[in-house]
């Protein structure tokens, strides 16, 4: 497979479509996608990733496994180094078919993002500090992508576009865009608490009930 990152003439979305028509055969590794985009293009690769999450197609382990390495690309990003990728993950296989359907449905966020993407807010966007707060932050967006929640409504999606706000913010040096992620990172926390108090108040009212019926 050819490298595509690293083309300055390509726009984000271009470099990225054009790695989704590269994927061939029936299945298709991580480390093919990683050498495909380009190694050194860690907040592409990010955007690329976050692109199935963002329609209602299940594909089993992708949530884990591209979690997990946005989870590992935020570390980076925190150590100002690469990653590294352990050989389980660069040895993971997903049905290509299915991937690039995802893929390319959930492209059409890029697209609408670049277009009203403007660097914006430097503060948010500048310096190491900055550059290593988005790095927790995409951390926070990778452990909630991860989050036992697939059954949920909305419990991929939210994480996943917190991420791509801010892996493209970092991009395009756009500080309202990472902001934007910051505040769904919070609305995604208060969200999975929101189904966690549910779920606990749900089975306690089961639990007296059950009593109840028992004689308890």
């Amino acid at each position: 497979m050819p490298k595509l990152c690293g083309d300055e003439d390509k726009t984000l979305s271009e470099t990225v479509l054009e790695a989704i028509s590269c994927l061939k055969g029936e299945r298709v590794r991580l480390d093919e996608i990683l050498d495909l985009l380009g190694r050194d293009g860690m907040l592409v690769v990010c955007v690329f990733l976050t692109l199935p999450f963002m329609v209602p197609v299940s594909i089993p382990g992708v949530s884990t496994v591209f979690g997990l390495m946005i989870l590992l690309i935020g570390v980076g990003i925190l150590a100002n180094r690469r990653p590294p990728v352990p050989l389980f993950m660069r040895r993971k296989s997903f049905p290509t078919a299915k991937l690039k359907t995802a893929l390319e449905k959930g492209i059409a966020w890029v697209r609408k993002l670049e277009k009203v993407s403007r660097p914006s807010l430097p503060r948010l966007t500048q310096g190491a500090l900055m550059h290593r707060v988005n790095g927790l932050f995409l951390i926070a967006g990778a452990l909630l992508l991860m989050a036992p929640f697939g059954f949920v409504p909305f419990s991929n999606t939210l994480p996943g576009i917190a991420v791509l706000f801010i892996a493209i913010g970092m991009l395009q040096q756009d500080g309202k865009a990472i902001l934007t992620g910051y505040a769904l990172t919070f609305g995604t926390v208060a969200y999975f608490a929101f189904l966690l108090l549910g779920g606990v108040a749900v089975l306690t009212r089961l639990w007296e009930a059950l009593r109840a019926a028992l004689g308890l």
